[in-house]
């Protein structure tokens, strides 16, 4: 993958990412700004096999009694409502960094999908042998809505963080409580023109379910920017998940990074992600059917966004998505 150099401060880049953010996505003048910046998007090859046809003849007897294969139809693991907990057992873990890991838990049969809708999280609960309470902690899945019989989470460790650590100490075959889903965002379709992302760490979860939901429907044009912000590059978690997004759909989806702790080989943008990376990379506020997502650690939320008082309530607008003229109504913040 050839390194893309992002937020050059040369005025052309800023024009080229400028016309990226504004212009239809019907349109194909975008390979311009691929090849201005130096991207190269990756065509898809398609192989196609040929075999022996079958005979003619007729089916015999004993074939003819064969029944018909029966399809069993996904049941939803989760149904919400007062469903109540489930105890999952975890299958198996990965390691993806120095501090983040990839848990899949089996459903509780092995043709059931989640149940979750786009876009929602599941409720893990743990209560230790000398917890007064259980720890109770949101996460959004990485695996694929229609995936059955499991359910794939990425989760970084942080430190005191009581469920974070207690996952991160898991092994296969152990059990953990889930609920849910929890809806959060109800995405549709072609109902916004484009969709501006700001992610920070872990953040980049309930984004990447979103982006998932746009790419595998044909129907969905739908355009979308993402800003993702980490401490350095072994913190980018999904990046070949990204990567493979981008260089499918070159013309609806641009992917920015930036770390805090660059390496001298890092040619993307450094530091925290700025009001003049969120007004270069985003469409104006005045960009009719846009919304920005936002989400990520406190600090980050205060910055871009201001908080949320709950899950349901959004909380007012601030920082830099108010100081460059983005209406309430255009921000969800998950």
């Amino acid at each position: 993958m050839l390194a893309r150099q992002v937020f050059r401060p040369a005025n052309t880049f800023r024009s080229h990412v400028r016309r990226y953010a504004t212009e239809s996505s019907q349109g194909g003048s975008n390979t311009l700004l691929y090849g201005a910046i130096g991207a190269s998007a990756v065509g898809l090859g398609y192989y196609f096999l040929s075999g022996t046809s079958k005979s003619e003849a007729p089916a015999s007897k004993e074939e003819r009694k064969q029944p018909p294969v029966e399809i069993k139809e996904p049941k939803a693991a989760f149904k919400g409502g007062d469903q109540g907990f489930i105890s999952l057992k975890l299958d198996n873990v990965e390691n993806i960094n120095h501090n983040t890991k990839k848990f899949r838990f089996s459903l509780p049969e092995e043709d059931d999908v989640s149940g979750l809708k786009i876009a929602s999280a599941l409720i893990t609960k743990y209560k230790g042998p000398e917890m007064e309470k259980p720890v109770i902690r949101p996460y959004t899945p990485t695996s694929d809505e229609d995936s059955r019989g499991f359910l794939d989470f990425v989760i970084k460790k942080y430190p005191n963080g009581p469920m974070s650590e207690h996952l991160h100490s898991m092994t296969p075959g152990q059990r953990l409580d889930m609920k849910g889903p929890i809806p959060k965002y109800p995405y549709e379709a072609n109902k916004l023109s484009h969709i501006g992302m700001v992610a920070g760490g872990t953040g980049i979860t309930p984004m990447y379910q979103v982006l998932r939901a746009i790419f595998k429907n044909p129907e969905d044009k739908t355009k979308v920017t993402l800003l993702y912000g980490n401490v350095s590059e072994d913190d980018i978690l999904l990046k070949r998940e990204l990567e493979d997004l981008e260089n499918t759909y070159p013309q609806r989806l641009r992917v920015f990074y930036t770390v805090d702790k660059p390496s001298e080989s890092w040619q993307n943008a450094k530091g925290f992600i700025t009001k003049e990376m969120v007004k270069t990379a985003f469409p104006e506020p005045k960009t009719e059917n846009l919304k920005i997502f936002v989400c990520g650690p406190p600090g980050m939320y205060k910055a871009i966004s201001g908080t949320k008082n709950s899950p349901t309530d959004q909380g007012e607008l601030s920082g830099i998505l108010k100081d460059l003229g983005y209406s309430k109504d255009q921000v969800y913040k998950f």
